[in-house]
């Protein structure tokens, strides 16, 4: 079980739908570092609009796992059902990724903050030189007539897509050749 374990780097553990804060919880009652990212979306009723807020990444809880005693102790937490495996291989995810989703998380102005494992074509590159995300790096989309940012995470197979103001991006002549 521990054959591809390797410590200091983020686990993604898979838990039980709707157990996410839970789960989260538990863990933080256990003294381990977990990240639950949180976002805020508009559910719509048949007679209202409501603001709820939802787990970005739903059935994940990020663990940070720094010895072989603490890989297993995640799994004896109620709702939590195994690591997120990509074929023999857990999925790790480094500090920066995390580091990253929480920029995005805290950033004021940004909306419609999504997840998704969809594969996008190359698009532009742009540098954020404003806000909280100032000096972030992400692949600019353009859909409905939105500009939308995309940040990868490589080593979890997903993708965070947020609504930013225009003015929030350098042009792409403007960024430094590196």
């Amino acid at each position: 079980m521990l054959k591809n374990f390797e410590s200091g780097y983020w686990y993604v553990l898979y838990v039980r739908s709707r157990q996410e804060r839970k789960v989260h919880q538990l863990l933080l009652e256990q003294e381990m570092e977990s990240f639950l990212p949180i976002v805020k979306t508009i559910s719509q009723w048949s007679d209202r609009k409501k603001t709820i807020l939802k787990p970005l990444f739903p059935s994940y809880v990020f663990v940070k796992i720094n010895s072989s005693k603490e890989f297993v102790k995640p799994l004896d937490i109620d709702g939590a059902c195994d690591y997120i495996r990509f074929g023999r291989e857990y999925a790790k995810v480094q500090e920066k990724e995390i580091e990253n989703i929480r920029l995005f998380l805290q950033a004021d102005g940004i909306s419609d903050v999504r997840a998704t494992s969809e594969v996008f074509k190359t698009g532009e590159i742009r540098k954020i030189n404003f806000g909280a995300l100032s000096g972030l790096e992400c692949e600019i989309l353009r859909c409905n007539n939105e500009r939308k940012v995309l940040v990868r995470l490589e080593s979890l197979h997903q993708n965070v897509i947020a609504t930013l103001p225009v003015s929030y991006f350098q042009e792409a002549n403007d960024m430094a050749m590196v």
